[in-house]
This record gives structure tokens, C-alpha cells and sequence, in this order.
């Protein structure tokens, strides 16, 4: 079958959730992507085991989605020969990830500028929280720093109360894994018009600001910014709400157009709000009388009931409910995947393409389970194999 990203050689030097992120899309599309990882033992902040078979290790890599369809090899990085099998391996490929904090790939001698110089078609892309410029530069943050300030942070949550913190989603996995992967592609695509590669520098900050782009629109055009719960789509509109159901389980409602609207409050018994949609001094009342309604039900029996007219509405589903829903399901949403301790749950690939579609094709490997192959690949013998691995320059 082919791939969409099939014979792009990826290497992979990232370690947190947004690199590997970005090579999984890459790779559930193809590409071959190679983790480029530390030597166990090698870096302290890492504190990595290695290849040590173990069912606890296997089973780890297993269910370790983000590092599935992968080869990895250890290199000491700071090793002037475990340079130059990276060098080597650069020559062949088309794209190096890297998630270090600024500067870090300027000292270990594999920046854009070293690597461009060895292969000019080479793509780097720079994965950080801030991006390599700017004042902010050289801070150290997780993703709530981020969508603190690219501004989805301050736009969540109820009125009076404290920011509503989504899970690691907006920054690491939007801004930043799937913003460079997307940017990945578009230069791999201007690679076939120019001949080179070039430097990509994502910042997670940057990415999420790039998804705020429609929220700022109101803003821009009329000085109006947007606050937890003052607006229709962040809490303020009863019509575009969640309310708990008698089962302790919660329901969403998303009937903004006047006809949703119409048949929300037609299976609700609320027709004498019909024309009162858009009453603004009135939605905290509205909320009240909704919230009464749907506590008679359970959030099943309200989606059984919904499902029969044209109301946009779902239930909340908890993680265990995700996994078994039968729309997910049917949309090959949960996968199976082999691996050495058996069949392993997965997320499916999200794109649907009809000609060249993703697939899961391995799970994660172990750090450094294909060194050997690699530097076989590359020419070195056995014998050599073994000295660089006593010296600790590969492991």
C-alpha cells in the first residue's frame, strides 16, 4: 500500500510530548522516522533504562502510541564520533525534529546551519514553548504557560471563577505537534519547487495563538475581548452549554442556528422561550430552567431522545465511554496494534485519506532496540559496533 509520506526519512531527536507527537503523525503517514536518543545514562534530566527486555519495558513501549512506527537508536550527541554517525545519517534524510530549549542544538553541533551545510535539502524543524526568538526565548514552560500566553487560557472557564485548565491538548499536541507537522509537509512541498530545505521554528505559544486567529477577530474589529463565560461560545448562551444529567453524567448542547434552536425547545417544553434566543438579560435564568430539565434524565436517555430531531447534542463521553463508543469506533478511531506483549489498545489515525490512508504499523520500540541495524546500515562492522558501544557513544 502506498503512503502518503512514504521514502521522507525522518530523524526524531525530541523528547517530550510535542516532537514525538509530530513524528507519529508523520509516521502513522508513512515516513520512516528515526528516534535519535539519549545513551542510557548519558544525561541525568533523562534518566532513561534503555534496552533492557523486561515485560514491564515492553509493555511500556506497547501502549507508548506516541513513539509507534518508529526505529530508535542511542547516540551520545556530546561524543564527536556519535556526531559523526549523526552526520552520516543526516546526509540520507529529509527532515531532523528537535524539541530543546534554544541554543542546546548550537553547542551539540547539530543546529540548522551545521546540518545544512552536510545536506542542503535538509528540513530542521525546532519545537519550544516560545519559539527561538523573542523575549520569552529562553523561559522554561509546560503547556498551561503557553495557552497562558497565547491567550486560551484567560478565554475558559465560568465567571468569578478560577481558568478552567484543559489537558495538555492546546499547546503540546495542537501548537505544537500538529502545527509542525503540518509545517513539516509545507516544506516538503516548497523543497520540490526550491531545492532546498530550510529552518521551521515552532513555537507552542505561536501555535496557539494561531488558533485563537477567529477568537481576536471581535476583538480587533471592535475592541470587545472575550471573557471565561461572557460569550455565546464559551458558556454564556443556554442553547451552547453542558448540563448535568440524573445520572451524574453530563450533556452538550450546541443549538446556535434559529431551527436547532426551535426543535431544542420543542423537546424541552420550553416553546414560550422560542423567541427569546438571543434575550441576553435573560440566559442566566434560561440556564437555570435548562439545567432543572435535564436533571430529570440520564445523559443516555437525553441523546436517545435528541438523536430523533435536529438538535445538536452529545453527551459528555468519560474516557472509558470514548473508547466504546460506536461512532469511534465504526470511524477506526481505536485500533489494536500487535506488539511483543500481545494485542495493545490504540487512538486510530485522524485524517481520512482514500488513495494514500495512515495506519498504525508498529508500536514504540525500545531506546536504542535498532542502534545495530542503523550503524549496519551506515557500513560499520560488528567489531566497531561493540567499541563504540564500550566507549558509551552509542547504546
Amino acid at each position: 500500500m502506498v503512503m502518503a509520506l512514504d521514502g521522507i526519512k525522518v530523524l526524531d531527536l525530541s523528547r517530550l510530548a510535542p516532537g514525538p507527537h509530530c513524528s507519529m503523525l508523520l509516521a502513522d503517514f508513512g515516513a520512516d522516522v528515526t528516534l535519535v536518543e539519549a545513551v542510557p545514562g548519558s544525561s541525568a534530566k533523562l534518566g532513561s533504562v534503555g534496552l533492557r527486555r523486561s515485560e514491564a519495558a515492553d509493555r511500556a513501549a506497547a501502549y507508548n502510541a506516541l513513539g509507534r512506527g518508529k526505529k530508535s537508536i542511542a547516540l551520545n550527541l556530546k561524543d564527536d564520533a556519535a556526531r559523526e554517525i549523526f552526520y552520516a545519517l543526516v546526509k540520507q534524510a529529509d527532515v531532523v525534529i528537535e524539541g530543546f530549549r534554544p541554543g542546546v542544538v548550537k553547542r551539540l553541533g547539530v543546529d540548522y546551519e551545521t546540518l545544512a551545510r552536510i545536506n542542503p535539502r535538509i528540513i530542521c524543524c525546532s519545537i519550544s514553548g516560545f519559539g527561538q526568538t523573542g523575549p520569552y526565548s529562553n523561559l522554561v514552560g509546560h503547556d498551561i504557560n503557553y495557552i497562558s500566553i497565547g491567550g486560551a487560557l484567560g478565554v475558559t472557564g465560568r465567571p468569578g471563577q478560577a481558568p478552567a485548565i484543559p489537558v495538555n491538548l492546546v499547546a503540546d499536541f495542537a501548537g505544537g505537534g500538529l502545527t509542525a507537522a503540518f509545517a513539516i509537509c509545507l516544506a516538503i512541498l516548497a523543497r520540490e519547487k526550491t531545492g532546498r530545505g530550510q529552518n521551521v521554528d515552532i513555537g507552542m505559544s505561536d501555535g496557539v495563538l494561531s488558533l485563537m486567529t477567529s477568537a481576536f477577530t471581535q476583538f480587533f474589529s471592535m475592541g470587545m475581548p472575550i471573557r471565561p463565560g461572557s460569550m455565546l461560545l464559551n458558556g454564556a448562551a443556554p442553547f451552547y452549554n453542558t448540563y448535568e444529567c440524573s445520572d451524574g453524567r453530563w450533556f452538550s448542547i450546541g443549538s446556535i442556528e434559529s431551527h436547532f434552536y426551535e426543535a431544542l425547545c420543542r423537546v424541552l417544553g420550553t416553546e414560550d422561550l422560542l423567541q427569546k434566543q438571543f434575550a441576553q438579560d435573560e440566559w442566566p435564568a434560561m440556564i437555570e430552567r435548562f439545567a432543572g430539565i435535564f436533571k430529570t434524565k440520564t445523559a443516555d436517555e437525553w441523546m436517545a431522545i435528541m438523536s430523533q430531531y435536529d438538535i445538536c447534542a452529545a453527551p459528555v463521553l468519560e474516557m472509558e465511554n470514548v473508547v466504546t463508543n460506536e461512532h469511534n469506533l465504526a470511524r477506526g478511531m481505536v485500533v489494536e496494534v500487535d506488539s511483543p506483549v500481545g494485542k495493545v489498545k490504540q487512538i486510530g489515525v485522524g485524517p481520512k485519506l482514500s488513495d494514500t490512508p495512515g495506519k498504525v504499523r508498529s508500536t514504540s520500540p525500545l531506546i536504542g532496540q535498532h542502534t545495530d541495524e542503523v550503524l549496519k546500515g551506515l557500513g560499520y562492522d560488528e567489531g566497531r559496533i561493540s567499541a563504540l558501544r564500550e566507549a558509551g557513544t552509542v547504546g
